[in-house]
This record gives C-alpha cells, structure tokens and sequence, in this order.
C-alpha cells in the first residue's frame, strides 16, 4: 500500500511531505481504520467568491492572481470543490447594490447583474477554467431589494408578503442570468442569516415558519416549474445553537420539508464549540438532507501580516469578546485561528456535516475591502500597493482537507487510542483512504495506523496538522 504524509506545524512546516518511521517505539498511539463502518457522502470542501477577494485579485499582477487562483483551484493547489457567493451585495462588497432597483418592478423587467460583471463573474470564471473537475457553487441573497422589505432599506427588516412570489422569481431571473455566462450554481440559500447581524450590514428577517412558508409556497414551486428544479434550497443559514428550533419547523411534515435539500450552518456561537449534539439532531431529523457549513472566518481581527506563528498563539478574538451577552460570553475564549479551523472542520465532519465553506477567500492587510468595516481575515492576504500576497497557515489548513477529501468521499469509522489527537477518515470513490490528524499539544507524537492487514508508523508534530493518503 502506497502512503504520502503531508504536515503543516507551527515549527515551520507548510505541507510538508514527511517520511514513515521504521522503527516502531513503544509510547504509540493506535489508530485503527473500519472502512466497513461508513457514514455521511461528502459534498465538497472550499472557500468563497465575494466581490471584495475578486476586487483585489483583479488589482494585483496577472501573475500574482494566476497564482492564488492556482493555490485554492488547481489538483498542485487546494482543489476546491465547494464555493459560496453572495446574490447581490453583503459587506465583503464594495457598497450597497441590488439586481432588482427600480420598485414595484413585479415582473423584474430591469433586473441586472451587471455589478457583478466587473470582478466577482470573471474570477469565477477564470477560477473554472483552472479547476479540472470544477467545483459546485451556493449562492446566497443577504437580503431582498430593498423595496420589497417592510423596512425599506439594506439592513434588518422583513420581506413583505404581497412580495413573495417576486423575491421568488428574483432567485429564478439571477440563476438564468449566471447560467447565461456559463456559470451554474448548485445551491441557494432563502437569505443569509437570518436572524440578523444587529442591523448592521445587509440582512433581512425570517422566523423559522416564514421561512419554510417561502420555500413551500413560493421559492420552491417557482423553481420546481423553471430549468431550475435541481438546484438545491439549503434553509437557516446561521449560527449552530439554532439549528433544533430550524429543523424542526423545516422537516414538520413532508409537506414543508419536500423543497429543502438541507440545512446551512455559521460557526460564530463559539471559537471553540462544534455544537455536535446539535448537528446530530439535525442530521437525524432528515438523514437524506445535507447538513453544510456556509460560512465561518476569523472575524473581529485585522490580518496579522507575515508572522505565522500568530496563527498558532491563542491571542485572537471573535466578535462574541465584546458583544456576547453575559450569559454567553464563555462561548467566546481567546483562540488560536489554526486550532479552530482544524478542530471545527473536523468535529464537523465528525458530526454528519457534508461540506465545509470558509468565508472570504482572499482580503486585505486591513481586513477589506468591507464596505461597514467589518474587518475579518481570509486564508490569503494580499497587499496590492507592492503586488505581495501571504499564504497564511490557514490556507495550508484548508488544503489538508480540500485537496485530498473529495466529493462524494465517504466518512468512515476509526478508533483513536489517543483522545488528544483529532481525528477523521474518508473513503474516496477511487478507492484512497484519507486520515487528518490534528496534534493540538505541545508533544511530538509517535502513531500506528492499521487498516486491514496494513500498518503504517509515522510521527506528528507538536502543534501539527496532517494529512496520510493511504492508496
């Protein structure tokens, strides 16, 4: 059996290959593989196009946005196979822009993407042109227009019912629009967050039954009549500790859950909680449904530039540091951006979750764009000034998933005699056995893995992550 080890460390490595140990040591940890034990189907692994990653990949050089693209796209990069953007604008976009401006247009007669036409289509594009097996796309309003809302305006308020049915068509006239250019989207989500964001940036409200109403009612059957009756309707889209409640009212009966092909997730309830009785729940209530994670960042925090090793320290704080309420301020800890992202993707996978999509794909040294100032970090930083770019450790993290991890991969049962390594395997369709390995302690590590009749020994580092493809 052949095996390729590949480490990314906070001594240095940065998907490494690593060698196999000979000799066997006597403190080794056992990890036996049960390919026989399967659970969820993967759908893909990725990152997200927002007009802001695309602004900035179309300001550096034609060799340096080759190269990113290259990074998170190619089979040598990350090979990423599932993406999310947004319908109209969020505040990864550089201002406020609807599809559908002109009010009471019921029959979106002036309905135009033509804002998109700039940056976010054409990377979209290039980035197909270099991914060999493509890569599927959900696609996400963070509000209707505004005139279609009670309120008026961008932020908060809710969509009026006289305008259902032509928020419904907007979804079908954006599909046709994309789909003209040659891009298919996979996937839509009703609105982005629907709870809301503090009436600060682009949103719209949707209670649990108003949601499920407009998909039963309206977004589904719309779509169910047009050319569009495969793409899938992801419900929620927010935070984990809401997903019983969601759930709940979206799978009631056959009637209200016959549109919804699954369930979208954030992870900003906690920097360190996967929330796995929650995902279990939801898993179970519709184990035919997907259960996807839409949306998680460094959030709150301005790029820390060039300097790995603050990736790795426990210094960074979410948005709940400041504005969490009393009673929820525990959820929020100080955290190492590596720790979370590889203890969350695992624990998701771990816990039936399907697909896994981080937010921005490329921003900024501040952050940005954001057209609110709501810096966050991406994986890739970019200093467009001096044509610079920065692959943080947390693009080699996304890759020790992405690029091996494939669609349609299965999860499959294991046993780690060591509860302080974090753990998951996949079963591709070509037949690949795929271990990732998270060492989060400061001890070197010695390890076994056994699967069937074949035993490999390697050792992981302190603070590592790793990816074992075993063929």
């Amino acid at each position: 059996m052949n095996c390729e080890i590949f480490e990314t460390s906070a001594n240095g490595n940065t998907f490494k290959e690593i060698q196999l140990n000979n000799t066997n040591t006597k403190e080794e940890v056992s990890i036996a593989i049960n390919p026989n034990v399967t659970f969820q189907k993967i759908t893909g692994i990725g990152g997200s196009f927002t007009e802001a990653t695309a602004y900035l990949l179309n300001k550096l050089s034609h060799a340096k946005k080759q190269e990113i693209l290259n990074a998170y796209f190619s089979e040598e990069g990350a090979n990423y196979s599932l993406t999310r953007t947004h319908i109209a604008s969020c505040d990864f976009s550089l201002k406020n822009y609807t599809y559908a401006p002109v009010a009471n247009d019921l029959e979106l007669q002036h309905f135009s993407i033509e804002e998109d036409k700039n940056d976010l289509i054409p990377v979209i594009k290039e980035a197909q042109k270099i991914s060999k097996n493509g890569f599927n796309i959900i696609a996400s309003p963070w509000t209707a227009p505004p005139w279609m809302k009670d309120n008026n305006s961008y932020v908060g308020g809710k969509l009026k019912q006289e305008y259902q049915g032509v928020y419904a068509l907007y979804f079908q006239k954006y599909l046709e629009a994309y789909k003209k250019l040659g891009i298919s989207i996979w996937g839509i989500t009703p609105v982005n967050e629907p709870h809301g964001n503090g009436n600060n940036w682009e949103s719209m409200h949707f209670t649990p039954e108003e949601m499920t109403t407009f998909v039963q009612n309206y977004l589904g059957p719309q779509l169910e009549k047009s050319e569009f009756n495969t793409v899938k309707i992801l419900g929620y889209d927010q935070n984990r500790a809401g997903l019983k409640e969601w759930v709940n009212t979206m799978y009631a009966t056959e009637a209200s859950s016959k549109y919804f092909s699954g369930t979208a997730i954030h992870w900003y309830e906690s920097t360190y909680e996967v929330f796995p009785d929650d995902l279990n729940y939801a898993h179970f209530k519709a184990p035919n449904k997907h259960l996807i994670e839409t949306e998680g960042c460094i959030d709150a925090e301005i790029p820390v530039w060039k300097n790995d090793a603050w990736y790795w320290k426990k210094e960074a704080t979410d948005w709940g540091w400041d504005w969490a309420s009393e009673q929820e301020k525990y959820l929020h800890p100080k955290y190492a951006p590596v720790h979370r992202y590889a203890n969350d993707i695992i624990g998701c996978l771990n816990n039936y979750v399907d697909g896994w999509v981080d937010w921005n794909m490329v921003l900024d040294k501040q952050g940005g764009p954001n057209w609110f100032k709501n810096w966050c970090i991406a994986p890739v930083i970019v200093d467009v000034e001096t044509d610079e770019v920065y692959y943080t450790p947390l693009y080699y993290v996304m890759k020790h998933f992405s690029k091996y991890i494939r669609p349609n991969a299965t999860r499959i049962d294991f046993n780690c005699t060591d509860k302080a390594l974090k753990c998951t395997a996949v079963k591709n369709e070509d037949s690949s056995i795929v271990v990732v390995l998270f060492n989060p302690t400061l001890s070197k590590k010695n390890y076994t893995i056994n699967n069937k009749n074949t035993t490999i020994s390697a050792s992981i580092n302190a603070e590592a992550i790793q990816t074992i493809v075993l063929k």
